[in-house]
């Protein structure tokens, strides 16, 4: 049975790798950002090259009402979400004295705020049926703040504890919660770097969220760490 997932953020890099891997291993993905030209490139991408198919759905993850719009674009589409990650973030490189209102609030939105309108729509599917997978994709400040980005790590730290915390009241539901701490740079395919070792590749990063949606019931993970290997210990 096909199984339906929602990438809510998505960019070339590891967005753009969660799509593939999931629609490699035959799901239905539906693809949320605002940049439209580019999710409909790469949705054509998934629908002629994967054994899954994909839609491109234009979406203002701050606005509550989009949300519900996009989610019921894929619902139309292709049916109940089984898989959501939450993958967006916003990121002023300030600190404290620098960001502004409306960067920090920004921040809190996207990263935060999106991520539990998201998960409200994903789970009501999921506790109709028969469970689930929400994944959030963190980052070294969700565990320890950034010098010099208050707003970032202030809205790391907010969906890590609203990961912890959907985790405790669905997994009795059958609904599997995991919080993934990217602990490095990522790879990215427009970005030339000195050293690859030292970064994380996106399609080894989304390997491990499909093997989170695989997990047998019995042994879930709550919170995935990955790192380059040059880096670890």
């Amino acid at each position: 049975m096909t199984r339906t997932a929602v990438i809510a953020g998505v960019g070339p890099g590891l967005g753009a790798s969660l799509a593939r891997t999931f629609a490699d291993e035959g799901c239905a993905v539906g693809l949320f950002a605002r940049s439209e030209d580019y999710m409909a490139d790469l949705a054509a991408d998934l629908r002629e090259e994967t054994a899954g198919d994909a839609l491109a759905v234009p979406t203002d993850l701050t606005d509550p009402d989009q949300i519900h719009e996009g989610f019921a674009a894929v619902r139309d589409e292709f049916g109940p979400v089984d898989i959501l990650v939450n993958h967006a973030s916003a990121a002023p490189w300030k600190g404290l004295s620098a960001v502004s209102h409306d960067e920090f609030q920004q921040a809190l939105d996207v990263g935060v705020t999106g991520a539990l309108h998201c998960s409200q729509e994903a789970v009501a599917d999921m506790r109709e049926g028969d469970g689930g997978t929400v994944i959030f994709t963190g980052a070294t400040t969700s565990v320890r703040g950034r010098k010099g980005s208050v707003a970032f790590s202030a809205a790391k730290f907010g969906a890590r504890g609203l990961a912890e915390s959907m985790a405790r009241e669905l997994g009795p539901e059958g609904i599997h919660v995991a919080h993934v701490v990217i602990d490095g740079g990522i790879l990215h395919p427009e970005r030339e770097v000195q050293n690859e070792h030292e970064y994380l590749d996106p399609d080894a990063i989304a390997e491990s969220y499909w093997h989170l949606v695989e997990q047998d019931r019995s042994a879930w993970t709550l919170e995935l760490d990955l790192r380059p290997h040059v880096e670890a210990f």
